[in-house]
């Protein structure tokens, strides 16, 4: 029987393209060889608004299935979904994964990841790989599709950007283990030159790249160590460019062309370790135009360097600093550079058993000078933006209740800092929050009460929002099968000498399992809401909102043949 199965397994395989998860080869002689599972639910929601129902359908019906075919860990999905007058169904998708392991050996087949410097590769491909880990060695390689070809019709005017089917392949190599430690890595990727119509070829070129990376790590003191991370790219931007004239070794992995761009990226961290006290400093540089066609986006043309630092006072206060810069325009070619600050600290501390508190302030500035250009002061960027936040909170807890109240205190500003604006753009912000929960354990019952606050002050204007709830939930029946919850919220938004409103609004919903395979939901929602500026002609909340919703979802298990254990072949 189970020969039967594997064998239409194969076959299925070869008909559907399925996604498969990453199997060990134990796993899936361990595994149930076959398992129908699935789902069937319903969805029904009316909602009425005195204002109309032009944002949504008065009537939502849903209608909808899933069903899993399982054999030996294998996946295959089905879905099907329905909604007033709207049927989608899902098969398996164009999509195969196994990645089988024995011992230290991984094999990928299919769509897979390869771990790799992030400088090199972070893209999944569709092919084959194997990886080798043990202790001290590992090793890997791979090759396949790191991405489609694109060709819409060059006449439709929302045809995608037009793209290349890109091949690659890769090596990777290291030693040694989390404190001393090398990696060097490899990567050949480039586009099919025939994989795009001829109307596209003219408009996009084909590339072609070949990157070079290492990783490394080392520990000379205990309390200190120093890794980095670099990479050096060759990038033809036009792979059909003519070729320069060499005679190297080289020239059989690639073909240097007048298209031809080397460039380079990479970072280096010094990190200190000591008792009560941790510190990095970091310097990363990333070359104008540095590509890498294993990379999904690689920002370049900069260079940054940061500071951060961890430690304790009196071993109850923790403290964390954090400073960094950036500043773009490395090739000088930019008519303005640009900079910029990020600065950062935070304090916590617990103060006894019950009372937590949690500070911090946090900044960013911007600013601009010249480049080929000489900025005029009255564009010049100088931006600031900073923001603080307090937040004590309060457990306590007895075996009848147990009780939660926490509070936060929160100001930011974004300021424009040129001598010549006229604060058009600035805005400053209040905000406090506020909540108490309280569990009532005999009950089964939760009681919650929040409150929160915000106002913000830009260029002649104002907005304020007080916005207040009371809810409360309890669960009934010995295994809490039976869930009812309901919640009351008020919310009042101010936009000054423009609008004043206000809303009310109610929930009630419940929930009931069945058997575990069948759960029962309802919800019901009523706001009124309108505007309340005695200055407008109308007044009062003159709006109303309701909603209602039913549910159903019944989980079910259609057929099974699992793997027979130990324990009952020896029954």
């Amino acid at each position: 029987m189970r020969k039967h199965i594997l064998c239409l397994t194969t076959a299925m395989l070869f008909l559907l393209h399925i996604p498969l998860a990453g199997q060990n080869i134990s796993d899936i002689a361990n595994s149930d060889p076959l398992i129908i599972s699935g789902t069937i639910g319903t969805m029904n929601t009316y909602r009425n608004s005195s204002v109309g129902n032009g944002y949504a359908s008065p009537m939502s019906n849903t209608v909808y299935a899933t069903l899993n075919i399982s054999t030996f860990g294998i996946n295959m999905p089905f879905s099907f979904y329905y909604s007033n007058d709207n049927l989608n169904f899902n098969y398996p998708k164009i999509s195969f994964n196994l990645t089988p392991s024995y011992k230290n050996w991984t094999g990928h087949i299919g769509l897979s990841n390869i771990s790799m410097s992030n400088y090199v590769m972070n893209m999944s491909f569709n092919g084959v790989g194997i990886e080798y880990n043990d202790d001290k060695w590992r090793a890997g390689a791979f090759y396949g599709r790191l991405r489609n070809a694109i060709n819409d019709d060059p006449t439709d005017p929302f045809a995608r950007a037009p793209q290349y089917k890109r091949m690659g392949w890769g090596i990777k190599s290291g030693y040694g283990s989390g404190k001393n430690y090398i990696d060097v890595y490899l990567l050949r990727a480039y586009d099919s030159r025939h994989s795009l119509d001829q109307e596209w070829r003219e408009i996009v070129r084909p590339q072609e790249n070949l990157v070079l990376g290492v990783k490394g790590c080392v520990t000379p003191l205990s309390w200190f160590s120093l890794t980095a991370n670099a990479a050096t790219s060759i990038l033809n931007k036009d792979s059909e460019a003519e070729k320069i004239a060499t005679s190297t070794s080289f020239d059989k992995v690639f073909d240097t062309r007048y298209s031809s761009l080397v460039r380079f990226a990479g970072d280096v961290n010094a990190n200190f370790m000591l008792p009560g006290f941790n510190a990095s400093l970091s310097y990363r540089m990333i070359q104008p135009d540095y590509t890498s066609l294993g990379t999904y986006h690689i920002s370049n043309n900069y260079h940054s360097l940061a500071v951060s630092v961890n430690t304790f006072l009196f071993k109850r206060i923790a403290l964390s600093a954090i400073f960094s810069g950036q500043e773009d325009n490395l090739s000088g070619e930019q008519m303005y550079t640009t900079c910029g600050y990020i600065y950062a600290l935070s304090a916590s501390t617990r103060i006894n058993d019950y009372f937590n508190l949690s500070a911090s302030y946090n900044g960013y500035l911007q600013t601009q000078r010249d480049g080929t250009m000489h900025i005029n002061d009255s564009i010049k960027i100088k931006r600031l933006m900073s923001g603080i936040s307090l937040t004590p909170s309060f457990m306590y807890e007895t075996d009848n209740l147990g009780h939660n109240a926490s509070l936060s205190l929160n100001y930011s500003k974004n300021e424009d800092l040129n001598k010549y604006a006229t604060g058009i753009g600035d805005v400053k912000t209040k905000a406090i929050g506020c909540s108490y929960n309280i569990d009532v354990k005999p009950w089964v019952t939760d009681f919650t009460i929040t409150y929160s606050h915000q106002q913000s002050a830009g260029y002649r204007s104002e907005y304020i929002s007080d916005v207040a709830s009371l809810s409360a939930s309890r669960s009934f029946l010995k295994d809490n099968s039976l869930n009812l919850s309901a919640s009351l919220s008020l919310c009042y938004n101010e936009m000054r000498y423009t609008s004043k409103s206000l809303s009310l609004a109610t929930d009630l919903s419940a929930s009931y399992t069945y058997k575990k395979v069948h759960v029962f939901s309802a919800m019901a929602g009523f706001s009124k809401y309108g505007d309340v500026n005695i200055s407008q002609t109308r007044s009062g909340l003159d709006c109303t909102d309701t909603t209602i919703s039913l549910n159903y979802l019944y989980t079910f298990s259609l057929f099974s043949i699992k793997k027979k254990s130990k324990e009952r072949a020896a029954l």
